[in-house]
């Protein structure tokens, strides 16, 4: 069992993003999970796996979500795959935090190669918490 608060929080990309489950943390093999908060105004900037699905449920708050290019809002309590290769980005638009749980699988050949960043990081300069599944 990992807690929220044990895992360092990841803002290269904006928001709070705190992977829980993963490689580094359990030794899993098949992939990755965690939860991110994002406060009102937050950002996590645009990017695709190009080896993992990405599953989102969003417990509180709304969410636009930029899928290739097209919004759509994400309300609490639903469920969203992100298809491999397929660019994304949320927002909070709201004047609530939210927060979802997310579950990246299967693992990139190399953390590293996990993500692919389509526009500027929010925080590029921040020092990345080894997390095993992305970088």
């Amino acid at each position: 069992m990992v807690r929220l608060d044990e895992v360092a929080p990841n803002r290269r990309r904006g928001g709070d993003l705190r992977v829980t489950l993963s490689p580094t943390t359990v030794g899993s093999t098949s992939g990755f999970m965690g939860v991110a908060i994002l406060a009102p105004g937050d950002t996590i900037s645009e990017h695709y796996h190009p080896y993992s699905e990405e599953f989102i449920h969003l417990m509180c708050g709304t969410l636009d979500v930029d899928l290739d290019g097209v919004t759509h809002q994400l309300l609490p309590e639903q469920s969203l795959l992100v298809p491999r290769r397929m660019r994304h980005r949320f927002r909070n638009t709201g004047n609530v935090e939210a927060r979802m749980v997310f579950h990246l699988c299967p693992l990139a050949p190399k953390p590293e190669l996990g993500h692919v960043d389509t526009e500027e990081l929010a925080c590029p300069h921040e020092p990345h918490p080894g997390i095993g599944g992305e970088s």
